[in-house]
């Protein structure tokens, strides 16, 4: 056995005892959001305190620093595409990082994330914005620790920002934000000036039991494997991975609300498929993750949103649908129902909103937690700065915190900073890939139409899955498309399509 050969050996055992516990560590927070009893919280919060901390400790052991010194020269000899060589080079990366973070802060910080959670489940309900303050209150101070964890920064954000969405940054984002936002208030106002479609039929009533049948009969014909994932319930959809082979998604079922399961089952199954196409040789390694949140979301978006809420999906879904809920949907046809599924509203709740709309959502917190970062805003202004910046952005308030700043999970249970972008981002590469996978084949409509998606899901896992975190981000997308990243495709997707569905002419650019 040569020295590197051992070497290589030697860290792979190590990083596999890290993945391990950091799975141990996904699985306690899934438990804790689908069938856990509420009073295991206090537990919970001490399990996944110290799982966490275990993990830490075990990843930054000085001998994996060692390790990646000894192995530093083989790497550099590789070609960059070699798998050992993107195995120590995210390594790396990931372990400079790591050592920054005190155990016991990292420790202490999920288990106010943990406490955080439990009072949000209970607060938003009770419409109480009170209830989560002061816990939020330790959320930014710890997420500006966090922070300064990492001195040298642009801004505070940034290596906030970096852990999810590595190489993106504060002065990168802002300007790309503002031209959309800047693209997309105009095309709201033209939209929602039109007549709406009737999408009243939406809203009936339809049985939990039906609902969740459809949406695993459809996430099973676009590829989503059951052998190795399960879908639960829980209060905000989610996916999580334990392992490459155990991929698991949540959903929320509304009964009379037809759109709420079925799109997020689409949603996080695109999360799914995306984790389940990683090669399956990166088990037990950081190359066994999708590359960043932003990559990760194109990934939901295109199956929620390009296939899931195109006219070619439900042409061939529609009929089984209005089988599946014949009293409900005897008056309506695949017309209205497309129409109705696309609908342009402004509205409250992001998780809700059309493509139109959403990122409207995300620039609104994007914008609120940078405020927050720099100490421009407080917790306790919060609600209110949540509601200005609706009335300017949508022409719309919340009516009262629930459907305000209570609606979103992300700062209740982890950081503020850091993981909003992702959901624009995500829109934004979705529409590149998406361009390219039709210029390679032009078939896929007219497969979706018979709902067929072994191309699309085929190109997309040799394109983009099975490389997991083996490229970053810019260069995943610039390997993918032949271009660095572009809002171009995306207002081009929206534009055309949006346009048809309202009878309006726009310059694509």
């Amino acid at each position: 056995m040569t020295d590197y050969t051992k070497l290589m050996s030697d860290l792979r055992q190590r990083l596999a005892e890290v993945y391990d516990l950091q799975n141990i560590v996904a699985l306690l927070h899934w438990d804790q959001t689908t069938y856990m009893p509420p009073a295991g919280a206090k537990a919970r919060v001490r399990q996944l305190g110290l799982v966490s901390r275990l993990a830490h400790e075990k990843f930054v052991d000085p001998a994996i620093g060692k390790l990646l010194d000894a192995l530093e020269p083989y790497g550099a000899s590789l070609p960059y595409d070699h798998d050992d060589a993107a195995l120590l080079r995210v390594t790396r990366r990931l372990y400079d990082q790591a050592v920054r973070l005190p155990p016991d802060f990292m420790s202490r910080l999920h288990e106010v994330a943990a406490e955080s959670y439990s009072v949000w489940t209970r607060a938003r309900p009770a419409n109480d914005f009170s209830m989560v303050a002061p816990y939020l209150k330790q959320i930014l101070e710890m997420s500006r620790q966090l922070a300064d964890f990492f001195p040298g920064y642009e801004h505070i954000a940034d290596p906030l920002i970096d852990f999810s969405d590595y190489g993106m940054k504060v002065s990168i984002l802002r300007p790309l934000f503002a031209r959309l936002r800047d693209e997309l208030v105009p095309l709201v106002e033209a939209i929602t000036s039109q007549p709406p479609p009737d999408d009243h039929f939406l809203y009936r009533h339809y049985p939990e039991a039906q609902q969740l049948a459809f949406g695993l009969d459809v996430i099973r014909r676009f590829g989503f494997d059951f052998e190795r994932g399960r879908q639960d319930k829980t209060h905000h959809p989610f996916m999580t991975k334990f392992s490459l082979y155990d991929v698991r998604i949540t959903t929320r079922v509304k009964e009379d609300d037809l759109t709420e399961a079925m799109f997020s089952t689409f949603h996080e199954a695109g999360h799914a498929m995306y984790e389940q196409g990683i090669a399956l040789e990166y088990e037990g390694t950081p190359l066994a993750e999708g590359t960043s949140s932003g990559v990760h979301e194109s990934q939901s978006r295109t199956w929620e949103n390009y296939v899931g809420r195109s006219r070619p999906f439900w042409e061939h879904f529609f009929p089984r649908l209005r089988e599946m809920f014949p009293e409900q949907l005897h008056d309506v046809d695949v017309d209205a129902f497309y129409r109705a599924v696309n609908k342009v509203q402004k509205s409250l709740i992001r998780t809700d909103a059309d493509e139109v709309t959403y990122n409207l959502h995300v620039i609104i917190r994007f914008e609120l937690e940078l405020e927050l970062l720099e100490g421009k805003l407080t917790i306790d202004e919060l609600p209110e700065a949540w509601r200005a910046r609706y009335r300017e952005y949508l022409g719309i308030e919340p009516p009262d915190d629930k459907d305000g700043v209570l609606q979103d999970v992300h700062w209740y249970s982890g950081v503020i900073g850091g993981a909003f972008q992702g959901y624009t981002l995500g829109n934004i590469i979705a529409a590149q890939f998406f361009e390219k996978a039709l210029e390679a084949h032009p078939s896929i409509p007219d497969e979706i139409r018979q709902g067929k998606f072994d191309t699309l899901h085929g190109w997309l896992r040799e394109q983009v899955y099975r490389h997991g975190r083996k490229y970053t981000p810019a260069e995943l997308i610039r390997r993918v498309t032949g271009e660095d990243l572009t809002i171009e495709p995306y207002i081009r997707y929206l534009k055309r399509k949006y346009g048809e569905l309202y009878g309006l002419s726009f310059d694509e650019g």
